[in-house]
């Protein structure tokens, strides 16, 4: 089967686009790990599918899998990157759209100057929401002292190696772990990225985010995605990062997220407002490509 698709990239963050709009491709797990396959296919940390608006109240509905072929609940780089295919694709000629994502509906604005503002929801601290085992973990206070449950905005992770980290836990449409670290340069990421990705207190896995603090509206970030490893942004976990750190009482309600692939403006009021984010959206190039029949 041969295939249309748009790659682009938000940030850093890399995306296979492909339109759904008019016929649907019935494309499978293999299918998708061949196109994030940076030797064999495309390349991209995710797959992202346009599909017809399933419901009167949005625009679109798109469907996002990540390198491994799993279907994922949110993507804020590509969600970015969402709005500017549908537009440079002629599919709407509307600047503001309300999309379906597994994860809920998000709003997307392109702004004047090229950039586009997502409104991202409400977090949600729920911890079976998350979903988030709280007995797999230890609540824990700003100083590593055991608190209540009730009480606490940072949880304890034993990592089976001997070592343990204090994280802030969300839902950003997806699950979050974020922590804070020294210097996000010489940060454990690729150590502890895959086991707190896998830990017994995330049934369905997690992102993990280390954030430097360089002042309370400005810090760096890397983020270890479940089922894509390490990539040069992520839109969600910008957003999660600044959310912990606002929660901790770090970080000021708008902070620019310097991430290895570009920068991030994330907005949050606090309780239950939604969180802003802004950022860059391109196209790479389009093309096709042939899917092979033995996957």
């Amino acid at each position: 089967m041969r295939i249309r698709f748009t790659k682009m990239q938000g940030a850093g963050n890399d995306f296979v686009v492909l339109d759904e709009t008019t016929q649907r491709l019935h494309l499978t797990p293999a299918h998708y790990r061949f196109l994030a396959d940076r030797h064999f296919g495309v390349g991209a940390d995710q797959i992202l599918t346009v599909r017809p608006a399933p419901q009167p109240n949005v625009d679109f509905e798109y469907i996002i899998h990540n390198a491994d072929g799993g279907e994922v609940e949110q993507c804020g780089n590509g969600s970015r990157c969402f709005v500017r295919f549908v537009r440079e694709q002629g599919l709407t000629d509307k600047t503001t759209v309300r999309v379906k994502v597994h994860g809920g509906i998000i709003t997307l604005q392109e702004m004047p100057d090229g950039q586009v503002t997502v409104d991202m929801g409400a977090p949600v601290f729920d911890l079976p929401q998350v979903p988030f085992a709280a007995a797999h973990a230890t609540p824990v206070d700003s100083k590593g002292q055991a608190v209540s449950a009730s009480d606490a905005l940072t949880w304890q992770l034993s990592l089976g190696n001997g070592n343990a980290v204090n994280v802030g836990v969300l839902s950003m449409g997806n699950p979050h772990a974020v922590q804070v670290v020294p210097d996000v340069d010489t940060a454990p990421v690729l150590d502890q990225g895959p086991l707190i990705e896998n830990h017994a207190a995330f049934p369905k896995r997690v992102n993990v985010g280390f954030m430097q603090v360089l002042s309370r509206s400005d810090v760096r970030l890397r983020v270890f995605e479940r089922g894509s490893g390490e990539t040069l942004a992520c839109g969600t976990g910008a957003c999660a990062a600044v959310v912990t750190g606002i929660r901790w009482g770090l970080l000021d309600s708008r902070v620019t997220v310097q991430t290895l692939g570009g920068t991030l403006t994330i907005e949050w009021q606090g309780g239950d407002t939604p969180v802003h984010m802004t950022g860059p959206a391109t196209t790479v190039f389009s093309g096709e490509i042939t899917l092979p029949d033995t996957l």
